[in-house]
């Protein structure tokens, strides 16, 4: 599968239908490389089996509460990737900003505003060099699928929804009345508009973060 980031030269056309917009963190201006960021802390017992740690692409359901204990190191650098205005998307997109406010996670966001700019938009996000990518809406899935491959050195994590086959850069955080997996797959559970509540995509984003932190990727976080 051919790369399908953007040259440089091409970025100008994207930035027409690309909003970026600045976030929030302990003074980041992103101007120069930063050291490596780590977890702090470490998943509590019940995050998943040491014993039998999960294979790619397999999903795990997490013990509530058991990714409580870990945290980003200072400066932990997150693009948050939004596409669509629907009360779902919303919701996932004031989850995300919620914890990066808590975590001081310095943050920038990038909305993708017209179809045919999705795969720029994430273009964008990879040439801004983060520590992770954070998509919310289920626009992006597909546009994922085809670029995520060939970036496996950049970090993903999709919440409230998912790639049908993820390469090992991209972790999801889901739950049933989501899963939304691509046009052609629809959803692996009963799609539920409802289940798209704060305190869910509260948990989905706290939990997928600190799976990805913990170099615990490639894999589905289901949540009860």
């Amino acid at each position: 599968m051919r790369s399908r980031l953007l040259p440089a030269g091409m970025l100008t056309a994207a930035v027409a239908t690309v909003v970026l917009v600045g976030g929030c963190g302990p003074g980041d201006d992103w101007s120069r490389p930063h050291a490596k960021p780590t977890a702090v802390g470490t998943l509590g017992p019940g995050f998943f089996d040491p014993a039998a740690p999960p294979a790619p692409e397999a999903t795990i359901t997490p013990r509530p509460r058991s990714w409580d204990g870990v945290r980003p190191s200072p400066d932990y650098r997150v693009v948050l990737l939004t596409a669509g205005d629907d009360r779902q998307t919303r919701t996932l997109v004031d989850a995300v900003t919620g914890w990066a406010e808590e975590q001081q996670v310095s943050l920038k966001t990038i909305r993708a505003t017209k179809p045919d700019r999705f795969i720029p938009s994430i273009s964008s996000a990879i040439q801004m060099k983060p520590d992770l990518i954070i998509s919310a809406g289920n626009d992006l899935i597909d546009p994922l699928a085809m670029v995520t491959p060939n970036h496996l050195d950049q970090q993903f994590l999709v919440v409230g929804a998912e790639l049908a086959e993820p390469t090992a850069n991209v972790t999801s955080a889901d739950w049933a009345g989501a899963s939304f997996r691509g046009e052609g797959l629809g959803a692996s559970s009963t799609y539920d508009a409802a289940s798209f509540t704060p305190e869910r995509a509260g948990r989905a984003v706290r939990a997928g973060a600190a799976a990805v932190l913990s170099g615990l990727t490639g894999v589905v976080i289901w949540l009860d």
